[in-house]
C-alpha cells in the first residue's frame, strides 16, 4: 500500500528476521534449569508493543515505523518460539517426545492456516465495510462555490482508488489490533504452565 518496490519491501523485512534468529539463538543457549515462563512474557510483550506500534502506520509514513516495529515483533518471536518448545516438552516423558513434536507441529501448521485464513476473511470483510462508510459521503458531483458538472468515469474510478486504498488501510491497522488483543488474551495462560522438570 506504500508503493514500495519489491526489493525495498525485502530489505525492510531484513531487519526482522536478523532479530529473530537473534533472539532465538540467544534464547536458545538459556540453561534447561532457569524458569522459561519469563522468557514467555517477555517475548509477549514485545510483540503486544510491537503491534501497538503498528496501530500508528499510515499512508504518509516512511520506512522507519515499519523497520522499528518489524525488529520488536521479530525480537518477541525469537524469545517466544524456543520457551515454548521448552514448555511442549520440559514435563513430557522422553519417550514420547517424537510423537509430541509430531503433534505440535501439526497443531502449529493447522493453526497458522487457520489464523491466515481469518485474518484475510476479516481484511476483505472490514476493507469493504470501510470502503461502504467513507463512499456513502461522497458523490459524482462537486461541490464547489464556482460549480461544476458531473465528475467523468477516469476521475471517479481515482476517487473509488483512494477509497479504496484508505480502506484497506484501516482493514489493516485493525488487524494489528486484532492480534495484539489475541496475545493480550493469552498471556495470563503462562502462568498456569508448569516449570519443566530437571534433567536426568
Amino acid at each position: 500500500m506504500l508503493n514500495y518496490p519489491v526489493d525495498t519491501t525485502g530489505y525492510m523485512t531484513i531487519p526482522r528476521g536478523v532479530a529473530l534468529v537473534g533472539a532465538l539463538v540467544l534464547t536458545s543457549l538459556v540453561p534447561g534449569q532457569v524458569d522459561y515462563r519469563p522468557f514467555l512474557m517477555g517475548g509477549m510483550a514485545l510483540v503486544v508493543y510491537a503491534n501497538w506500534l503498528m496501530l500508528g502506520y499510515s499512508p504518509a509514513m516512511d520506512w522507519r515505523p515499519v523497520v522499528e516495529a518489524g525488529m520488536l515483533q521479530g525480537a518477541g518471536l525469537g524469545m517466544l518460539l524456543p520457551a515454548l518448545a521448552r514448555a511442549a516438552f520440559g514435563t513430557l516423558d522422553p519417550k514420547l517426545r517424537p510423537e509430541g513434536g509430531a503433534l505440535i507441529n501439526l497443531s502449529r501448521l493447522y493453526g497458522s492456516t487457520i489464523g491466515i485464513a481469518v485474518v484475510q476473511l476479516f481484511f476483505y470483510a472490514n476493507t469493504q465495510a470501510v470502503h461502504v462508510a467513507l463512499a456513502k459521503h461522497l458523490t459524482p458531483f462537486r461541490v464547489a462555490a464556482h460549480g461544476a458538472g458531473p465528475i467523468g468515469k477516469p476521475s471517479l474510478a481515482a476517487l473509488n482508488g483512494m477509497v479504496t486504498h484508505q480502506a484497506a488501510t484501516v482493514a489493516v491497522i485493525d488487524q494489528f489490533e486484532i492480534l495484539m488483543f489475541a496475545m493480550l488474551v493469552v498471556i495470563p495462560l503462562v502462568f498456569f504452565l508448569r516449570k519443566p522438570r530437571p534433567a536426568g
